[in-house]
Formats: structure tokens, sequence, C-alpha cells
């Protein structure tokens, strides 16, 4: 059963930025601004201890938790399901307001939009003001990630070719100063983007050399070593925070067995470009490639309405299977666009939260998943005005 309840989406004061702590552990800060959900001295939470490299184990008790499905180069829906999240100030600032959340980006960034590198760099930089805060930000990688390193361009948008090559442009005007350029494009970005527009005249009878361009500059950027693959590489494609696992695609009891830490170090590697010794293969097989890969099953996301009975309890079971093998209560996954927006099936063992929010998928109203005490709803927004939320909890 879900019951729903409706909420008046405010703007939020944010929160005073403290030093941000050591990459291994991020500690938990105080403070003294307003927050949405009113956090105060009275109130911190224990330390967010991170374990792996990538980050692949969570420890954060009492720490809300926020999770939000693929969005696919569209920063305008990014930001506001990062808005209705209750995270990002909807001023236009870009600035963090989670106080001590949890937030967990579950990939597919990239392709079907134009604004690719301003949303990674965008949670960039909220990552770093969450650190501060007490906070924490996650992406795990999806299979538009993995592909675009394997240099599988076929779902690229053309804007987003255009952005590649506005973006190696700033890097070069910020003297390849990489931390500096990429945390700051997501304030630079649509500035530039106007500018290229603006001459779009001049490349009228030379759009063939203009792809090119885009494909050249897409392919340095990500080409595994490249600055963008190496960025990407920082974060894993599986990660357990708690009792909760998130992943894009799906978890299977084979993949934990053949390790989690082991699959996420893999696939860094591998973006990297350090995947050329014995020890790692050429591309990560099991996570990466083939229908039942952590980042392209459909097994848990897809719609069971066609299936027999006996194939639902064969899923059930795999998926009991796996979360018992990783010690989990839960699993969230992203990867197929649900039409009827964020949910659950299996007493809410698997939640599928991949509403197709993206303009260049099913361009739907954007809607993020709240984890909160271990227990978890969806939070959406209500009717077209903008400010109205509905939060369905599901019991």
């Amino acid at each position: 059963m879900a019951a729903s309840v409706s909420v008046r989406l405010s703007c939020w004061l944010p929160v005073h930025h403290q030093p941000a702590c050591s990459n291994s552990q991020l500690c938990c800060t105080s403070t003294t601004s307003s927050t949405p959900h009113n956090t105060s001295a009275a109130s911190i939470r224990s330390p967010i201890v991170v374990n792996g490299n990538p980050p692949t184990f969570v420890s954060a008790p009492r720490h809300r938790i926020v999770a939000v499905g693929d969005l696919h180069g569209d920063l305008d829906k990014a930001r506001n399901a990062l808005e209705m999240a209750g995270v990002l100030s909807c001023d236009g600032s870009d600035l963090w307001v989670g106080g001590e959340t949890v937030l967990i980006q579950l990939g597919d960034i990239l392709d079907r939009g134009d604004d690719e590198i301003a949303i990674l760099s965008l949670l960039k930089s909220l990552d770093i003001q969450a650190k501060a805060n007490g906070g924490a930000v996650f992406q795990v990688n999806g299979n538009h990630e993995t592909m675009n390193v394997e240099g599988d361009f076929r779902y690229v948008d053309s804007g987003a070719f255009d952005e590649c090559v506005d973006f190696l442009e700033y890097l070069e005007y910020c003297n390849h100063n990489w931390e500096e350029a990429f945390g700051g494009w997501v304030g630079v970005s649509k500035r530039w983007k106007k500018q290229r527009q603006a001459s779009q005249n001049y490349w009228g009878p030379l759009n063939l050399v203009k792809r090119q361009k885009g494909v050249i500059a897409r392919s340095i950027l990500l080409r595994p070593g490249g600055p963008l693959a190496s960025e990407l590489a920082r974060h894993p494609v599986v990660l357990k925070v708690d009792d909760w696992v998130f992943c894009h695609g799906g978890l299977l009891p084979h993949h934990v067995a053949y390790g989690i830490e082991r699959m996420n170090r893999e696939v860094s590697h591998w973006m990297r470009g350090l995947s050329e010794s014995d020890d790692y293969p050429q591309i990560p097989f099991i996570a990466t490639r083939g229908y039942d890969s952590v980042v392209w099953s459909r097994l848990y996301s897809r719609d069971m309405s066609d299936l027999e009975d006996y194939q639902i309890v064969q899923i059930q079971s795999i998926l009991e299977e796996t979360l018992q093998a990783v010690g989990a209560k839960a699993m969230v996954v992203g990867h197929t666009p649900q039409t009827t927006g964020v949910n659950c099936e299996f007493n809410c063992t698997i939640w599928r939260i991949d509403v197709g929010m993206s303009s260049g998928v099913l361009d739907s109203r954007p809607e993020v998943l709240e984890i909160r005490e271990d227990k978890a709803r969806a939070i959406r927004s209500k009717g077209e005005k903008r400010g109205m939320l509905q939060v369905v909890d599901y019991t």
C-alpha cells in the first residue's frame, strides 16, 4: 500500500561551508544555517565512513539518503530533481543545502542530452560542498558511461559533441588546470553554449568538419585514461550504503561471488587506462558487457505484467539470494524508465527509480527516492505548478 501527502517546496538557506575532510573518511560537521531537515548541533549524525577505492562500502548511520535516477544530459531536469531532493538551492546559485544528507546518483548522465559535462561538474561541486557540511555525494556509473569510455558514441546528442569541443577550449583557457575547469564548467557552460549557437551560421556548410571535431574532442576526453574517463573512474558500479545497495542495472548472485569491490576496482582501472596488466581484463566483462552485467541487467526493472507466475517467483528468489549474499535489505536500480514513476516490488526489496526525466528520453517530471530511518518513499512533483511536491510512503 502507498500513502501520499502533498507538501510545498521552498527555498532553503545555504549551509555554511567548512573545510573538507580526507577522501578516506568524510567527517560530520554541524551547521548553524537552516536546512530542509532542521539540521542542528543537537542532531549531528555519526561520521560517514567510506571504504574502497572507488567507494564501495559506506557507513552513514542515521543520515538521510536521497537517490536520483538517470539524467541523460538534461541539466534543467537534473537541477529540478536535486531541488526536490532538498539538496540544491533553488535560486540558481548551485549551493548545497542538504546538510548531512547522502546523495546518490545512479548513472547514465551521459548520452541523449547536451549538458552532460555540466551535470558532472555540478555533482562534483556539490560533493565538495556536502563533505564540508557533514554530507556526501556519490555517483554510480551506468551503461552509458561505460559505452562512451569504450568509444561507443551511438547515443550521443549533437549538442553533447559541441559541449566537448567547448569544454576542451575552456580547459585550455584555464591553462589545463583540470580541477578549476571541471569544477567551474557548470557555472560558465550556458554562456559558452550561447556563444557557440550565435556562431552556428559559420558552421553551416561545414557540418561534417564540425561533427569530426566533436568526435575527436569526445574521444580525447573519454578514452581510457582521458581526463573525463579518469573522473568517471572515481565512481563505482556498485555502492553499498548501510543496508542498501545501489547499482545502475542490477546486482546478481554471481556478481557478489566475483566480488563487488573487485568489480569496482577493475572498472576504475580500465577507465584510467591502467588495464594493460595481467591483473585486469581489457574491458571488465562481468560489470560492463552482456545482458546480465551490472550496468545492463534489467531483470529487476523490467515490466513484469507479461511474465508467468513462476518467472516472477524466480526473479524474486534471485533477488533474495543476492541481497542475502551482499548483506543488504533492499536494492535501488535505474536503467529502465518506469512509466508509473518511482516504484518498488517484492515487498519493496527492489526500488526502480529511473523515471525517464530527461527531455531526450520520456521528458517526464522528475522524481527522487528518499530513505530515512531505513524507510523509503518517493518524492514527486504534483501537477504543473512548480514547488508542489507529493510524498508517497510505501507501507
